[in-house]
């Protein structure tokens, strides 16, 4: 989110700036917020004015369901060698993992290389 926050700083003051959000913006998150009118937002401590034009586009959203991932994986014609899951929480990449490897008969399990890094992030 450090990166958004940068550009949203660096943007939502000039009215020559459009935001766009796409997809859900969950109660309580600075995105929610903007997306609903406010006229000043506080970004890392600093109050900065809410001048750009906001723009919404509702039904998307950058998630999917395990059928959506599931659906995607399907629909390469060249089959990924490799299948990484970095995003979600342990229990639920492990659940889905587990489908990808049973639907596609295939060893697609997510790198323990990169495990090893997210566990490295997460002590931070």
């Amino acid at each position: 989110m450090g990166r958004i926050k940068h550009h949203l700083k660096h943007n939502l003051w000039n009215p020559k700036s459009t935001i766009l959000f796409v997809g859900y913006q969950a109660p309580g998150t600075l995105g929610y917020s903007i997306v609903n009118g406010a006229k000043k937002v506080k970004i890392f401590g600093e109050e900065i004015a809410v001048n750009a034009r906001i723009e919404y586009i509702e039904g998307y959203s950058g998630h999917a369901d395990q059928e959506g991932l599931m659906n995607f994986i399907y629909s390469f014609i060249n089959k990924p060698k490799h299948i990484f899951l970095v995003h979600g929480e342990v229990e639920s990449q492990q659940i889905l993992a587990q489908k990808i490897e049973e639907d596609t008969r295939n060893r697609n399990k997510y790198s323990r290389i990169w495990r090893n890094l997210r566990d490295k992030w997460n002590r931070k």
